[in-house]
C-alpha cells in the first residue's frame, strides 16, 4: 500500500478535484482506493455527495479516541472507499499541536492500514495551508502529488512545497517523503501563458511532471455541485478523458501490472 498526499499550500489549484477524480479513475482500473478528506471545509466529502454524514471524520482517531477503520465508508463506486471530513478537524489542529508527537498522529492512525493491506493506494486530500493537518499528511505519506495551476505563480508555490518536504525530512518525522509527481491543472489551450507555465515547470522539475495535463472545463467545475465525480457527471468529456489518462500514467509510474483498458471517449481536440 502506498500513501499519497495530494498537497499544495495554495488554494484553488485542483487538489480536491484531483483527489476525487484520480481516485475514481484508479478504482475504475481495478485499484483498491481509499480517499481521506483532511480538509475541515470537507470539499472532497461534498464532491462525492457525502456531506450529510456526521461525526465520521478522523477527529477521534487523530486524538487517539478510535481507529480509522471505524471511519471508512464504502462509496457507490466499486473499489473506492472514503473517510469524510467535518469542521471538527479544525479543532483537531489546535489539540494535536499540544501533543508531543504532534507530527506523527496521522501516520500512527494509518499504520493499521499498512499492516492489513486492504488498499492499494490511500489518497490524502490536504487542506490549503501549512498547518498541523498538512504536515501530518506529509509525515505519513510515501510521496506527494502536487497539482499546480497553469498560472504565473506556479513555480513560487512549488518552491514552498519543496522547502516543506525538506523540513519534514529534517525533523525526522518522515525521511522517505518525496515529491512523486506534479500535475498541471486548469490548462487553457486558448492562452500562451498556460503553455509557457507548463514548459517552465517541466524545465525545472523534469520527469516529476506528469505528461497528462488537466484542462480547464466548465464540467469539472460543475460536477461537485451534483455530488459526482467527472467520470460520472460527464464521462465522455475532456475532463473525464484527462483523469483517466492521468490514472493510466499514475499506474505506469508506480510499476504496477498493466490493467485492462477502460472505455474512454477521446474529445475532439486532445490536451497537449
Amino acid at each position: 500500500m502506498k500513501i499519497v498526499a495530494i498537497a499544495n499550500q495554495k488554494g484553488g489549484v485542483g487538489k480536491t478535484t484531483t483527489a476525487v477524480n484520480l481516485g475514481c479513475a484508479l478504482a475504475e482500473r481495478g485499484q483498491r482506493i481509499l480517499i481521506v478528506d483532511l480538509d475541515p471545509q470537507a470539499n472532497a466529502t461534498s464532491a462525492l455527495g457525502l456531506q450529510e454524514l456526521e461525526a465520521e471524520s478522523l477527529y477521534e482517531p487523530l486524538l487517539g479516541g478510535g481507529s480509522i477503520t471505524e471511519k471508512i465508508i464504502p462509496t457507490r463506486i466499486d473499489r473506492l472507499f472514503f473517510v469524510p471530513a467535518d469542521l471538527d478537524l479544525a479543532g483537531a489542529e489546535v489539540e494535536i499541536a499540544r501533543m508531543p508527537d504532534h507530527l506523527t498522529r496521522l501516520a500512527r492512525a494509518l499504520s493499521v492500514l499498512r499492516s492489513d493491506k486492504t488498499f492499494d493506494f490511500v489518497l490524502l486530500d490536504c487542506p490549503p495551508s501549512l498547518g498541523i493537518l498538512m504536515t501530518n499528511a506529509l509525515a505519513a505519506a510515501d510521496e506527494i502529488l502536487t497539482p499546480i495551476q497553469c498560472e504565473y505563480f506556479a513555480l513560487e508555490g512549488l518552491v514552498k512545497i519543496v522547502r516543506v518536504v525538506e523540513q519534514v525530512r529534517d525533523s525526522g518525522a518522515n525521511d522517505r517523503i518525496e515529491i512523486g509527481g506534479i500535475v498541471m491543472t486548469m490548462f487553457d489551450s486558448r492562452t500562451n501563458l498556460s503553455a509557457q507555465v507548463v514548459a517552465e515547470v517541466r524545465k525545472h522539475f523534469g520527469k516529476r511532471v506528469y505528461q497528462t495535463v488537466i484542462p480547464r472545463t466548465v464540467r469539472l467545475s460543475e460536477a461537485p455541485s451534483f455530488g459526482k465525480s467527472i467520470l460520472e457527471y460527464d464521462s465522455r468529456g475532456a475532463g473525464a478523458y484527462s483523469y483517466r489518462k492521468l490514472a493510466r500514467e499514475f499506474i505506469q509510474r508506480h510499476g504496477l501490472p498493466a490493467t485492462p483498458p477502460v472505455e474512454s471517449h477521446k474529445p475532439v481536440s486532445e490536451i497537449p
